[in-house]
């Protein structure tokens, strides 16, 4: 009779085996979106200096997916939302116009959502807005050189009117009335205002990490995804303005 003896070391082998498969069941995989992650996204509404308030919100939708491992963790389609912090209107004189923006929360498509801290790394090369990414805010472009236009093009109105009323001392005259003009309608009017219009794409860096469990990550069930895009792209604070507007002097 054939008799089989099995070690002792041999079963606590087998019992630690069978422990550590069911904890790597059970244990879930985590995900980790690092800091520093830059994530594209397209502005859902559009923002300016002209109406915006601290408080108001900024509603975005990524446009490129993140992955992690291999594992698309952001999908195009997850919504960004955002506070205005702070606006500062363009001066009459000197100033721009400029606003601060900050990223508050992340839903995915599937309704995950997380709560979060970030800010814009970059802007779309199409607008004409700067970001100052030591300070974190959103300028409008100055306007210089539409000052030096107005006036130079007053200038010469008032000329060719006063050369037709008087000959060349009507012209002096009117040269001069029109600089006067062209002067008091730069300092009497405010620059271009900063916008961030719907369409435009912006940069957002993560400060701190997002982390998600494997199953957070299922989109199977997740509602279709709309169009991106529908808006017309950025406008830049200058163009936007010297477009079907009267210009910086008065009439």
């Amino acid at each position: 009779m054939l008799i089989l003896t099995v070690s002792p070391l041999a079963i606590a082998a087998q019992e630690v085996t069978a422990d550590s498969s069911a904890e790597s069941k059970s244990t879930p995989k985590i995900y980790l979106v690092q800091p520093g992650t830059k994530v594209p996204l397209s502005m859902i509404n559009s923002v300016s200096t002209k109406t915006a308030a601290p408080g108001d919100r900024v509603y975005l939708e990524s446009v490129f997916p993140v992955l992690v491992d291999g594992k698309i963790v952001i999908p195009p389609g997850s919504y960004v939302a955002g506070t205005i912090t702070k606006v500062q209107r363009p001066g009459k004189v000197k100033g721009r116009g400029e606003f601060y923006l900050r990223f508050d929360t992340l839903t995915l498509p599937n309704g995950v959502t997380r709560d979060f801290r970030a800010e814009v790394s970059n802007l779309d090369g199409r607008a004409s807005e700067d970001l100052d990414r030591k300070e974190g805010s959103i300028r409008s472009e100055g306007n210089k050189a539409g000052d030096a236009r107005t006036v130079g093009e007053t200038t010469a109105a008032g000329a060719s009117v006063g050369a037709i009323a008087a000959g060349a001392r009507g012209a002096g005259i009117g040269a001069a009335a029109g600089a006067a003009a062209g002067i008091a309608g730069v300092l009497f009017t405010r620059g271009p205002d900063a916008v961030l219009a719907k369409g435009t794409t912006v940069e957002m860096v993560l400060d701190r990490s997002i982390e998600y469990q494997e199953k957070e990550l299922d989109f199977s069930a997740a509602p279709p995804r709309p169009a991106i895009g529908q808006g017309s792209g950025p406008l830049p604070s200058k163009k936007s303005q010297d477009s079907g507007y009267p210009r910086r002097f008065p009439l």
